[in-house]
């Protein structure tokens, strides 16, 4: 299975991680989830949808006491999320499960953060993909709404859901947290400074009262325009992606 799979490092190497050589692979995306998250050290948190670990592990490598616990449908990717905590050190219960039937001793439980990276794309609206593993990844057949009711109804008292989103849908997500959950934060991501956002950050909090709010846009990259190989993060991404620095979002 090894020749299969490729071994990538994360945060400049603090986490490496096993993940299939074709189909979905994780990349900066859930680098950037982990670092938004306000976690406190011994916290519990559930992420829905964890593919082979990296958002959860990165978080990880910055609250190392934080109790993980993982859900993902698609067993050869749960299984390297458990192979992927283990080789880190990493305590991560892992499970292989669709979220809308979670099993019971999950249902029973409230977490201090619930995160996900669900899948980008309206299955409904789009192609599927001849690869099982990125179309489950980037489309699949579980409604947006069902993975955010489900992560709302996991949270503890004044807990906090997480995600990263496309930006159109953006309406979409807040139409469905409306009455549910309040302090809704949304951050734009941009490629470069002065290009619309393509993706965004949100945090939201069960009991939360505070008025909406939108922080300013993260830029990945410096400069106008791409310029050849080389990278271009900005200061502020390169130390998210390569030190696991937190994302603040002035809370």
């Amino acid at each position: 299975m090894t020749e299969q799979l490729t071994h990538d490092d994360f945060l400049g190497g603090k986490v490496k991680v096993w993940q299939p050589k074709t189909g979905y692979r994780a990349g900066v995306d859930p680098v950037l989830l982990a670092a938004f998250i306000q976690a406190k050290p011994d916290q519990s948190i559930l992420e829905l949808g964890c593919g082979v670990g990296v958002a959860s592990l990165c978080l990880s490598a910055r609250v190392p006491s934080v109790k993980l616990t993982g859900v993902e449908v698609q067993a050869n990717y749960a299984a390297l999320a458990q192979k992927n905590a283990e080789a880190n050190g990493v305590p991560f219960d892992v499970i292989t499960a669709d979220l809308r039937q979670l099993p019971n001793d999950i249902r029973q439980r409230r977490f201090h953060h619930v995160i996900m990276n669900p899948p980008y794309f309206d299955r409904a609206a789009g192609t599927p993909s001849d690869d099982l593993g990125r179309d489950t990844a980037l489309g699949g057949d579980t409604p947006l709404a069902d993975w955010l009711d489900i992560g709302t109804r996991r949270l503890a008292p004044k807990g906090y859901l997480s995600l990263i989103q496309r930006m159109e849908r953006l309406p979409e997500v807040l139409t469905i947290l409306q009455r549910r959950l309040g302090s809704v934060v949304v951050m734009p991501v941009a490629g470069r400074e002065g290009r619309a956002p393509e993706l965004f950050l949100l945090q939201a909090r069960q009991e939360g009262r505070a008025a909406f709010r939108m922080t300013p846009t993260l830029v990945m990259h410096a400069g106008k325009t791409h310029q050849g190989d080389q990278e271009s993060y900005t200061a502020q991404v390169n130390d998210i992606l390569r030190n696991g620095a937190e994302l603040p979002i002035g809370l």
